[in-house]
């Protein structure tokens, strides 16, 4: 009997710690002054970053110091973080940001840069800056930026480099992966919408038609790939990081441009994904990885980057799959209070342990919430930022793990922790009318873009 109870006990531990958000109780939860809250954290690490990183790409928030992403300095977090502030209705610390950075910021610089971290971060944030604020200065920052991009895609295949060089025009590496590949149509269609140039567009879609173009005969594509030739280095397939948005951008550039070619690309894409990375076990609803040829499991791993998968069923309009996905993704940040980078879904166990302050299971609670209207994803939205709070708060801003386990502290603070990470904490709390859901797209660094055309 007594080795029964023991049983028991454990199983009760585990139940509870691992128990869906359906069964818990929501009621005493006070969106309003959960939003106020998040509104203050961000204010206190963007004060953090004015005091210790003003003029430079980030925030090093241990040391109280800065980073810059290269030699010369493109103000990533201002940029990134701009229209979180105009959101949380923060005016004159807006209005007053967005004047440095039309002041200031200059892409004439002889420096090699990825092509697709600007697209996200800075190209995105300065397109969406300018729809929600007219601010003219901003679109000609975007034109001058996107211009300068453009000799990426300049390949053999018309898959863009990795690199270019702003000033020059000059491209390096040419393994490329389907995410930095695929995740470009979406800004430098809207960069066409606004101002009325169609090369833009046609430029990504193109590459994005070519890639495609380039799947395996059972529609999946891999997670590396030579531009030049167009084939394949590394033939592992899954929705994690360097395929994950790619897949996100065909559903979103189809909603938001009624691309129709972008359309019969999802839905082909995800008939794939459902036939060879879903993965109904007894853990739960997941997405593993398998060989982008045979379809066969390669792993089952999955973590946080793979967490926007959710969000994407949604749009989708799959709400069964996206709310079983994120109750997956719940249990998997319980295992530890906060969740890995990787994580093994068929024994449980951390694969990576860092946690890079990210935003994707916050953005598919959102997500979840704002189609459902279920109070549980605010609970899970509570739990998301509890955990925040405990184990990466610093006494003046927020610092990545190192461990989720140790939850040792890492001196880096991404300028996607206030784009994407505390603004979707934000609107999942705050109320509804602070942005309308359904007008809006975002881009994979969460900046809403307006169909205005």
């Amino acid at each position: 009997m007594y080795r029964v109870s023991i049983v028991v006990l454990f199983l009760i531990t585990f139940l509870r710690a691992t128990a869906s958000t359906h069964d818990q109780d929501t009621s005493s939860i006070n969106p309003s002054i959960i939003a106020e809250e998040v509104r203050n954290e961000f204010m206190r690490s963007w004060t953090a970053y004015k005091k210790y990183a003003w003029g430079h790409d980030g925030l090093k928030p241990l040391s109280k110091s800065y980073y810059d992403w290269y030699s010369t300095s493109f103000f990533m977090t201002a940029v990134d973080a701009l229209d979180t502030m105009i959101l949380m209705g923060f005016e004159e610390e807006a209005d007053s940001t967005r004047d440095y950075i039309a002041k200031h910021l200059s892409f004439d610089k002889d420096v090699y840069v990825k092509n697709f971290e600007f697209t996200i971060r800075l190209l995105g944030g300065l397109l969406s800056s300018f729809q929600l604020t007219n601010d003219q200065r901003l679109l000609a920052l975007a034109k001058d930026l996107g211009d300068r991009l453009l000799p990426a895609f300049a390949s053999p295949t018309g898959m863009p480099y990795v690199y270019v060089n702003l000033k020059t025009g000059a491209v390096r590496d040419s393994i490329s992966n389907p995410a930095e590949i695929g995740t470009l149509l979406l800004e430098f269609g809207t960069l066409s919408m606004l101002t009325g140039d169609s090369k833009y567009y046609n430029i990504a879609k193109y590459a994005l038609l070519q890639l495609y173009a380039a799947r395996s005969e059972i529609d999946l594509v891999g997670e590396r790939i030579d531009i030049t030739t167009g084939k394949w280095t590394k033939t592992d397939s899954h929705i994690s990081g360097a395929i994950d948005s790619y897949y996100e951008y065909l559903l979103k550039c189809r909603i938001l441009f009624e691309d129709q070619d972008c359309g019969i690309m999802w839905e082909t894409s995800l008939l794939a994904i459902d036939r060879y990375l879903a993965d109904d076990t007894p853990t739960g609803r997941w997405y593993g990885r398998a060989d982008m040829n045979t379809g066969k499991r390669t792993v089952t791993t999955f973590g946080a980057l793979d967490a926007f998968f959710p969000a994407v069923l949604v749009l989708a309009g799959d709400i069964k799959s996206a709310v079983e996905l994120e109750e997956s993704c719940l249990k998997m940040w319980n295992a530890h209070g906060i969740e890995p980078e990787v994580f093994d879904y068929s024994t449980m166990k951390v694969v990576s342990p860092p946690y890079y302050l990210n935003p994707e299971i916050i953005e598919s609670a959102y997500y979840l919430h704002r189609a459902t209207r279920d109070d549980r994803f605010l609970k899970m939205g509570e739990i998301f930022f509890e955990s925040l709070k405990q184990y990466c708060r610093t006494d003046e801003a927020f610092a990545e793990l190192k461990s989720v386990i140790t939850k040792e502290k890492s001196d880096r603070m991404e300028s996607y922790f206030m784009a994407e990470t505390l603004k979707y904490l934000y609107l999942l709390f705050a109320p509804p009318e602070t942005l309308d859901f359904n007008a809006v797209i975002f881009n994979t660094e969460a900046h809403p873009i307006q169909r205005t055309w």
